[in-house]
């Protein structure tokens, strides 16, 4: 069976005056008007908890692709054990240079370690 890999494209000309020129999208209308503003707020709880559980897993990925304990890691990078703990925990997220140096540690641990050795 031959199957078309040729992908065609289409332009749409917008105008942002003109809701007219919008192309039809999957909106449901009568879904979004009746989302109230408890909801709006429920639902950015759970990403926001959704989002601390994924920095979670980031968090202890990083520590345990290195081989290294909670203490251990919590050490080498200057921090503390408890501050470890809670962003593995998903009761705290690291932020700022922390979260940089997270992900350069998941890139590249070991240029990362002998820098900060």
């Amino acid at each position: 069976m031959a199957y078309n890999t040729h992908m065609s494209t289409t332009r749409v000309r917008i105008d942002p005056d003109d809701p007219g020129s919008l192309p039809e999208g999957r909106v449901d209308h009568a879904a979004l008007d009746s989302t109230t503003e408890a909801d709006l707020i429920a639902q950015q709880r759970e990403d926001d908890a959704e989002a601390m559980r994924d920095m979670a897993r980031f968090a202890r990925r990083v520590r345990k692709r290195m081989g290294l304990t909670q203490v251990e890691f919590a050490r080498r990078i200057d921090v503390s054990h408890e501050t470890i703990r809670n962003w593995e925990q998903g009761k705290r997220g690291p932020t700022g240079a922390a979260r940089t140096l997270l992900r350069i540690l998941d890139k590249a641990p070991e240029i990362a370690l002998r820098v900060l050795s």
